[in-house]
């Protein structure tokens, strides 16, 4: 390792120029790394160096490195790492990225760097080649120079991409990783890709039924709306998109109540448009990787179609086309504790698709989705996708290419748009805008009427900050929690109260939060629920802040 430690040595003062002040602790967890933007110069630098790594040891592959914090508020800002195929940073890296960020001085950082290299005994003699992005955050220019002169301390190969959302940089990722089989690295093959096979799919469609392609877009104010704006000419008014919540030069309005997160956790329409009864509202959050649709009816009701209900609507149509189409395919849905519990059961008992649990995390979907031939994972806030595996895409190619009667040909040319308009890499708020579109015209409903499938449990969502989330410990897919010792008894006891009750709680894994969900059979109790469980959660582990009412 001796041409490590001088190539190291050579960076030291790179390292320099970005001392850890050691006023926070870091986690690299599901989400990547979030904090407030002004604490995070040295951790963009070090992960930089770190990305850099990482692609020398997969051999010049390209990895992606987005400058992002999601849904959080506009003062925050973060990190996100992707693997070779679009997929997140495999989780045996997060822990380097964890100690990297918390690292003391440039002393250890060098050494950590040299014992990645060791241990994974990476030839030296490759050329790293990282793909970056960022969101709209006023942050992220000043956090991109910070994450540049970590890549470069390499003589890294760079593309920085500039505003993207992240699942354009996932896409992007692949697409080099492919050979460009998977498209090609830029914007424009992005939306070609996806909108192509969307306005195929349409036109296969004759009978609109109650369909309504008019859609009320809630782009959070940030990188979501920016690319919308750019889609939509690449959609030729095959959709109608009105544009909200579209203001990205004021980015103290990014995320404020609007976009999929505020919609989801509130449970209420977003705020800086006008709501009109039974007009299709989409929402989508601040780097557009999430996405949840609502309404109101006549009486000022709000309704919320979550990832549980794209989920069901999304697997039960391919299953259907599956079975239109004569090949023998399985078609899973994965889960999380998140997900209503009514969802579930529709999924099994109606659609008749086998349902996963997984912890939260799209680590854990992604890689639970792999074990069906068809696999279709949503995060109940909107976060989900489509997964093919090779030999099934490889199988519906082939057999539409054989002839066929009319049915079982056109069930195999739907398919094809499907996947074709699916980005495989992540959850994708513009592809699974458009699949949902998709569906929604080819079964000929209104988004009331996909509201009736079935009826979710009333349920209710919150958070408690918390001294410290690491003393939270939770197992059976986060539905159980094990530590704090004594806390699962409580919300047993709690739950047993309400009728159709449900609860669990489970640490964030980017914040000193604590997250509680809960389901009952009225939102009355939902609520009620949710309340005395967050303040035991609070009472048992030093919350911090206004108890919760």
């Amino acid at each position: 390792m001796d041409e490590w430690i001088e190539n190291v040595v050579e960076v030291e003062s790179n390292i320099g120029s970005y001392p850890n002040p050691g006023t926070t602790v870091f986690q690299y967890g599901t989400s990547g790394i979030r904090y407030n933007s002004e604490h995070l110069d040295h951790v963009q630098h070090r992960m930089g160096m770190l990305v850099a790594l990482r692609s020398i040891h997969l051999k010049s592959a390209a990895v992606g490195l987005m400058i992002t914090a999601s849904h959080n508020p506009q003062d925050d800002n973060g990190i996100k790492l992707i693997d070779p195929q679009g997929e997140m940073l495999d989780s045996s890296w997060e822990v380097y990225a964890t100690e990297l960020a918390n690292a003391p001085n440039n002393e250890d950082v060098c050494a950590m760097l040299i014992n990645i290299a060791s241990k994974y005994n990476i030839d030296k003699s490759y050329i790293p080649r990282v793909y970056i992005g960022r969101d709209t955050r006023n942050s992220g220019k000043r956090l991109l120079e910070a994450v540049l002169c970590g890549v470069k301390a390499f003589k890294s190969n760079v593309e920085d991409f500039g505003i993207i959302t992240t699942p354009m940089l996932h896409f992007f990722v692949r697409c080099y990783n492919t050979n460009c089989s998977y498209g090609q690295p830029n914007e424009h093959s992005y939306y070609t890709k996806l909108t192509n096979s969307f306005k195929t799919l349409r036109k296969m469609c004759l009978d609109l039924k109650n369909y309504n392609p008019i859609i009320e877009f809630d782009g959070a104010n940030g990188v979501g709306a920016l690319k919308m704006k750019d889609a939509i000419t690449y959609l030729e008014e095959s959709l109608v998109i009105n544009m909200h919540n579209d203001d990205i030069l004021n980015t103290e309005k990014l995320n404020y109540k609007c976009g999929a997160d505020f919609v989801k956790s509130n449970q209420c329409p977003p705020t800086g448009m006008t709501i009109k009864p039974h007009s299709k509202y989409v929402s989508v959050d601040g780097d557009a990787d999430r996405i949840v649709y609502s309404f109101i009816d006549e009486n000022n009701k709000f309704y919320l179609l979550d990832g549980d209900r794209i989920a069901t609507l999304v697997a039960g149509y391919i299953k259907d086309l599956f079975i239109d189409s004569g090949l023998d395919v399985n078609v899973g849905l994965v889960q999380t504790a998140y997900s209503n519990g009514n969802s579930t059961k529709y999924a099994t008992d109606k659609l008749k698709v086998p349902v996963a649990c997984v912890p939260t995390g799209v680590k854990y979907l992604h890689h639970k989705a792999n074990d069906y031939d068809v696999g279709v994972y949503f995060e109940a806030n909107g976060h989900g996708t489509i997964l093919f595996k090779d030999a099934i895409r490889e199988l519906i190619r082939n057999q539409s290419a054989i002839e066929k009667d009319e049915a079982m040909s056109l069930a195999l040319k739907k398919l094809i748009c499907i996947m074709d308009m699916t980005n495989e890499t992540v959850g994708d708020a513009y592809s699974d805008m458009l699949i949902v579109e998709s569906v929604l015209c080819e079964r000929g409903w209104s988004i009331s009427d996909w509201y009736k499938t079935y009826s979710d449990l009333p349920n209710r969502l919150t958070k408690v900050t918390v001294k410290d989330r690491n003393t939270f410990e939770t197992g059976d897919a986060e539905r159980i929690c094990i530590k704090p010792e004594g806390l699962q008894g409580i919300i047993d006891s709690i739950v047993s109260k309400y009728s159709m009750g449900r609860s669990f709680v489970r640490p964030s894994g980017t914040e000193d939060l604590v997250r509680i969900y809960a389901e009952a059979d009225t939102q009355f109790n939902a609520d009620k629920l949710a309340v005395e469980v967050a303040t035991a959660v609070y009472d048992i582990a030093d919350g911090v802040g206004n108890k919760p009412e």
